[in-house]
């Protein structure tokens, strides 16, 4: 499938709106008073297709898609694998040896560079769960009733050590700050099912038992592509998004025409300069006026029935893990098509035991409530989920802790066409490298895209003379975990 070049595309909307530009006003207007004119509460409108509404460059798709829309748990510092997801009884035998040189010999590790290694054993029980027999630890109680819908992938690996470009790299492709996020790449190609909210929203929380690696609002950036398909963060606690209330004293229709104003003097400048990101600065202005009206109506839960809210551990408006698990349900169901939830508290430099216990209380039934939820409702078949962090943690003590690692770590995903209670891949018998069926971040992005009906190698972007894409120059599509 050929991409348009950006000129050409802003040209050809450029000219539909010189045709239709006193129509945007009044359409939106008409949005206020008739919400089924746009996408509305509950989901798409039967209504006629908004003026600047984006469909997306992979139109049609260029596979069968799978999955319609993400919710990337993501756990942010580095979960260890050796406490979560990836049993190791051999490392406990060991534990208190040194760790064999012939793993470690001149391979780069973060602070234990250079000291004497030392094998720490698993600090937590493994148990089989579900009717599948998935291993994990027993942190996930409630995780592990819905372990049938896992696939649980065992051998990760990466190429950044230390947090922030680890962050990056995850989230971008490449340690290179600056580059679009997924969920800006997957907004690019398939544009968003929601009218009245951004396609990319991030969900923060902040977790008591690790040290609250920092989240840099870079990693949710669209980069090269034009601002439009930028992530948009809400807060949970206080003003979702910042800057977006009315003003005390205007009322809807005043302010109504002071954005038809600034709107009409932003199209006499796209007219004179011919610049991309003023019609970006166009549909923006049209978005953030429908966000006003529809952003309050996604946070309150207060009609949410009292076993959804139990079900999660949340009354909603916490700014908890576990409320923003529900917002993710909330937010999936009005069409938005990247979701991306960061839980901040998976740096676990000491004390690895006691940390890892609080942490995964934090997550585990907010995360399993997600998919029950999403299944109870028919969802979950086309709502991808993905759980996992930056990298993994050291087979090798650090103290009573362990250290930043990216030979190989765990993830887990479900729904969206994946093929639930499995396991994929292997690390060593140490937990040091994955040795059995290896999966790179960028195999990872590919599987993702693929599932959402995207050939990896043909969702790019020319930027500075060369075609830019997710997974670079590499990526193979993990053909062994689709259902």
């Amino acid at each position: 499938m050929k991409v348009f070049e950006p000129t050409i595309r802003q040209q050809t909307r450029r000219a539909f709106l010189n045709s239709a530009s006193t129509s945007l006003g009044s359409l939106a207007l008409a949005s206020l008073l008739n919400p089924r004119c746009l996408v509305g509460a509950t989901g798409p409108s039967s209504g006629p297709p908004q003026l600047d509404k984006w469909r997306g460059v992979v139109n049609p798709p260029h596979l069968r898609p799978r999955a319609n829309r993400v919710i990337y748990l993501y756990m942010a510092g580095g979960p260890s694998h050796l406490e979560t997801f990836d049993y190791k009884p051999k490392l406990a035998e060991m534990s208190g040896k040194p760790m064999p040189e012939s793993f470690t010999a001149g391979q780069p590790i973060a602070q234990l560079q250079g000291q004497k290694l030392t094998c720490l054993a698993p600090q937590h029980k493994f148990e089989r769960y579900g009717s599948s027999g998935q291993m994990m630890a027993s942190v996930f109680p409630e995780i592990g009733k819905v372990a049938d819908e896992l696939c649980i992938i065992r051998s990760l690996h990466t190429e950044a050590i230390n947090h922030d470009p680890a962050h990056t790299f995850m989230n971008t492709g490449t340690t290179i700050s600056g580059r679009p996020a997924m969920g800006s790449w997957l907004s690019y190609g398939l544009g968003s099912d929601c009218d009245n909210l951004p396609g990319f929203v991030v969900l923060t929380s902040l977790g008591k038992f690790g040290q609250a690696q920092p989240i840099a609002s870079r990693q949710w950036h669209s980069g090269f592509l034009p601002s439009r398909f930028q992530g948009v963060e809400f807060r949970s606690k206080g003003d979702p998004v910042l800057y977006v209330s009315r003003p005390s004293g205007v009322n809807p229709r005043q302010q109504r025409d002071v954005v038809d104003s600034v709107q009409a003097l932003n199209r006499i400048h796209e007219q004179a300069v011919d610049d991309p990101e003023i019609a970006t600065r166009i549909s923006q202005y049209e978005m953030a006026f429908r966000m006003q009206s529809s952003v309050p109506e996604l946070m309150d839960v207060s009609n949410e029935p009292a076993s959804i809210l139990e079900m999660y551990g949340t009354q909603g408006g916490d700014g908890s893990f576990a409320a923003n698990c529900l917002l993710a349900r909330r937010l999936a169901e009005r069409g938005v098509r990247f979701i991306q939830l960061y839980h901040r508290d998976w740096d676990h430099h000491g004390d690895v035991k006691g940390n890892i216990t609080g942490t995964a209380k934090e997550v585990d039934r907010g995360a399993a409530a997600l998919i029950r939820d999403l299944n109870e409702r028919g969802l979950l078949d086309d709502t991808l989920i993905v759980y996992g962090g930056e990298f993994g943690r050291t087979p090798m003590a650090q103290g009573n802790g362990r250290d930043h690692h990216i030979k190989g770590f765990s993830m887990w995903m479900a729904g969206g066409g994946i093929k639930g209670g499995i396991s994929y891949g292997n690390t060593d018998e140490l937990g040091y490298a994955a040795v059995e069926n290896p999966v790179h971040v960028h195999d990872l992005h590919a599987t993702i895209l693929h599932l959402l009906g995207i050939d990896h190698t043909k969702l790019t972007y020319r930027f500075q003379g060369r075609d830019f894409r997710l997974t670079d120059v590499s990526g193979n599509v993990v053909t062994a975990i689709l259902a």
